[in-house]
């Protein structure tokens, strides 16, 4: 039967189920000393440092602070707390020389600036999404909200020639601290933790070859109202744990439900469950107070997004098969 509490969890039951995996995947399975993870100064990555805490021990675990020009000053300052919080040894990098030459600012600056005029270099801004999936089963468009200096935002739509180059251009973010990650990773002989909960790893919310490449990724069973409640059970700082989800990839403030989501992630965690379990568009409504309308254009667009980010799961092609190397493949 479906009803709101369906995803609680016995917290010590889970964390002592994920400690116990991890473990055995990271020292058994590929054979690693320990764990890098990149402490974002989010929820995911908060838990998933906590829990490799518990399953290897804090000498095991190394932390990296990856900001960048964007990156709000707080997601470093939460990170940097929680690492000394568990007592895992960190590093902190500015990846933004690196992106600076790779010309990830410079492209996309001047793909803002292509729809809107007004536009110029250091004015904060974001993109948005169409809109809530309740109210409309309408196409999904995209637009740039940038702030003038009088403090005005200007909204203006994104052709698709702009949107696709400056999601390509930032999608440099992601490509380049992964790249730092597994330099470390490299080092220590450590494997490489991947922090997408399963919203995130369900719906395609990563870049391929960016926080997508990972050599485990502990968490991606579960919805971001468990990995919140995992996160306290595991002893995450306050300030993380009220933090709301951000991309922290645009210098204007954005949530995850602006920019791909379209709701609130404790709805959507209960409408992609209900989904997952077969439950009705018309039961899934009564219960979360909605039509089975409005459930129902949720669900097409969770399977919309399935489709279109399917390739970011799928492992390169090959053209003829090389038996000779099973025998050697990771359980």
């Amino acid at each position: 039967m479906f009803h709101k509490d369906v995803l609680k969890l016995d917290l010590e039951a889970k964390a002592q189920e994920l400690a116990e995996k991890l473990q055995t995947a990271v020292l058994n399975t590929l054979k690693r000393r320990g764990l890098v993870v990149a402490v974002s100064g989010g929820i995911d990555s908060a838990c998933v440092a906590a829990l490799a805490v518990r399953a290897l021990g804090p000498r095991r675990v190394f932390g990296l602070l990856l900001p960048e020009r964007d990156s709000a000053g707080e997601s470093t300052r939460y990170g940097r707390k929680l690492c000394e919080h568990l007592g895992i040894e960190f590093q902190l990098i500015d990846v933004a020389p690196m992106l600076e030459a790779s010309g990830c600012y410079r492209v996309r600056d001047a793909a803002v600036a292509s729809v809107d005029k007004g536009f110029r270099p250091g004015m904060p801004w974001k993109i948005v999404s169409t809109g809530n999936r309740l109210d409309s089963d309408a196409v999904n468009v995209f637009s740039v909200i940038v702030q003038r200096p009088d403090g005005a935002e200007v909204k203006t739509r994104l052709s698709p020639k702009a949107y696709l180059e400056i999601v390509a251009a930032t999608n440099f973010k992601q490509r380049t601290r992964k790249m730092v990650e597994y330099f470390h990773a490299d080092r220590l002989i450590y494997a490489c933790s991947g922090t997408p909960n399963r919203l995130e790893y369900d719906q395609g919310f990563f870049v391929k070859l960016g926080d997508g490449a990972a050599d485990v990724k502990p968490i991606a069973g579960l919805y971001k109202t468990q990995v919140y409640a995992l996160a306290r059970h595991l002893g995450v700082i306050e300030e993380i744990l009220r933090r709301e989800p951000t991309t922290d990839t645009f210098s204007l403030a954005q949530s995850q439900e602006d920019f791909y989501f379209s709701l609130h992630y404790r709805t959507l965690d209960l409408v992609l469950w209900a989904k997952n379990h077969g439950v009705p568009a018309d039961e899934c409504g009564q219960v979360l107070g909605f039509t089975g309308t409005q459930v129902q254009r949720v669900y097409d667009d969770l399977d919309q997004k399935r489709r279109t980010t399917a390739y970011l799961h799928a492992p390169p092609v090959l053209l003829e098969e090389v038996p000779e190397l099973a025998p050697f493949a990771c359980a």
